[in-house]
This record gives structure tokens, sequence and C-alpha cells, in this order.
């Protein structure tokens, strides 16, 4: 038998899947079996489909205070998108600076108003994806993964959309509740680039807003969607990418079956499985320290402090 994510004796995590035991999933026809040891998560209330769906508890751990907000924003992309500009135009001057907590990244925070709504904008690092291979990248993965914005904004280059699409599709990996931000549709029109952003937002089953940032055009059908989203106005439905090998489907289904018994109704069981075969050690502590699981809207309870062990 082989061991997922077990406990050693000295309270270490072992690693976590591999290429080999991907493979011997797929090969597997002798009963083997394999254990995954999550810590249990604890008892979650019921919530609304209207409410906000943000995890103040999460959010102030990372250093956001919703006391005077109703929802809060993520806006997230590549480096060199425009994004600062998006905020600018967004938040104005109701914005501050400041550090991530325990980090030297700079974070910038605004706001703003729209109907009777109160909305709170953090700006993410530029980043190129959510691997966590940099510091950057684990801020806003940790941010979209465990503060569960309310709508993350993910802004992209209408003139490089190839290079900008990768972080869309991690994204929504995470969440549905997702906005792309076209951006620099008045460059992408100076370089003779027509780009259908209905057909795009058909393709990815999120909203997709063209706009110029720099001119303050496309802010206002902006600021609607994220309300549409936040309110449940409107419920994306994103089209995920499902060409995956035969060995990894088979993996990632039978992971995200046990991941779902275990945390029911976490909103992001096939991304969660994905970084566990990928070896993701920060995705196993947060299981096992029940953190993925106070994302979940359940009512499930289990012995604190106990293991269960799941049979793959």
């Amino acid at each position: 038998m082989n061991t997922v994510n077990e406990k050693t004796q000295n309270g270490a995590t072992a690693p976590v899947f591999d290429e080999a035991l991907i493979k011997s999933l797929e090969e597997d026809s002798d009963g083997q079996t394999f254990t995954i040891n999550i810590e249990p998560p604890p008892a979650m209330p019921d919530g609304c489909s209207s409410c906000a769906v943000h995890n103040a508890a999460n959010l102030r751990s990372l250093g956001v205070d919703m006391t005077e907000w109703d929802y809060v924003v993520a806006l997230a992309g590549n480096p060199n998108v425009g994004k600062s500009t998006v905020f600018n135009a967004l938040t104005g001057l109701r914005q501050h600076t400041g550090n991530w907590p325990g980090k030297t990244v700079s974070r910038a925070e605004g706001g703003f108003e729209y109907g009777e709504s109160r909305y709170k904008l953090v700006d993410l690092p530029g980043t190129y994806s959510l691997l966590a291979t940099s510091m950057d990248e684990e801020i806003a993965r940790d941010f979209i993964l465990f503060g569960q914005p309310d709508v993350t904004i993910v802004v992209v280059d209408a003139t490089r959309l190839e290079r900008n699409l990768n972080l869309v599709l991690q994204v929504l990996e995470i969440t549905d509740r997702v906005v792309v931000c076209l951006n620099l549709m008045d460059e992408a029109r100076r370089h003779g680039l027509k780009v259908d952003e209905r057909r795009l937002a058909l393709d990815l089953g999120v909203p997709v807003i063209p706009t110029e940032a720099r001119h303050k055009r496309g802010m206002n059908e902006l600021i609607q969607a994220v309300d549409e989203v936040a309110t449940g106005k409107y419920q994306p439905k994103p089209h995920r990418i499902q060409s995956t090998p035969p060995a990894l489907k088979n993996a990632v289904n039978q992971l995200v079956t046990q991941l779902e018994k275990i945390v029911p109704g976490l909103p992001n069981a096939r991304w969660v499985a994905l970084r566990l075969l990928d070896g993701d050690q920060s995705i196993a502590d947060a299981l096992n320290e029940g953190r993925l699981g106070a994302l979940a809207n359940s009512n499930t309870s289990h012995p604190a402090g106990d293991l269960m062990a799941v049979q793959l």
C-alpha cells in the first residue's frame, strides 16, 4: 500500500502524489489501494446563496479588514497589462498602500460603491501563474484560495491574449466568480487586432468586459459586471480544461471524489486535487490543518484532532 500525504511519527508530512503514483493508479490491476490522511475540517454553518462568499476570518489574517465593506474584490493579472491603471480608475483617491502581513511585498487597497453596496478592491501582485513558485505567486494564490473573494477581476492585455489566458484558466480552476477585464483595447485597434469579447466570454463561461483603463472607458460596465457576480444576479459557469492525459484524469477524478467526501462543498476540489498531485506541500498542509475545510459551506463535523484515512 502506498501512502499519500501521511503524517509521520515526528509530525512531518510525507510527500504527496508523484509521477510514479499517477502511473500506478492507471495500471492498478491487483486491488492495490492508496491512503490519504487529511485533517478533518471544523463544522461550518449553512450560508445563503445571495450572501457574500468571502472568508472574513481568513481575510483578517491576510491583513484585510471588511468591517465597513460588503464585498471584497481581488484584482489579478500578468505584469504590464495595465492592472494598476484599472485599479486607479476604479478606486480614484479612495485607496491606501501597505505590505502583506509578514512579507516585503507591497499591497494596494481601495474601494468603490455601486448601488447600495460597498466594494473593497485588493490589488494582487502581478503574476504569470498561481503555481506558488515565487512569493508573488504564493500571495496571489493564497488570497484567491483562502480569502475567497466575492469576485476576482483578471486583467488581460487584448494585444497578447495568448500570454494572459494561462492565468485566467488557473484562476478559473480555483473559483467560478471571475470577471475578465479585456484591457488595452485601444492598443489592440492600433495594431489592427480585433477581439470578439462575446465569443471569448462564451468560451470561458465568465463575463468579459472590454476596457481602455487609461481613458476610463468600460469602467462602468466592469463595475456592473462585478456587482452582478458578487450579488448572484449573474452566476458564471466557467469551462475548464478537460484534455488531460488518461493517467492524470483517473487520478484527479479519484482524488476529487475523496476530497468532496472529506470537505463537502469545497468549491475548488479539482484544483486542489491537481495541486496535490503536483506535490504542492502548502496545499497538503492546508488540508491537514483544516484551512481548506473552512472554505466549504458544510454542516459536516468530525472529531477534532482525528485523522481520517481515505481509500483510493
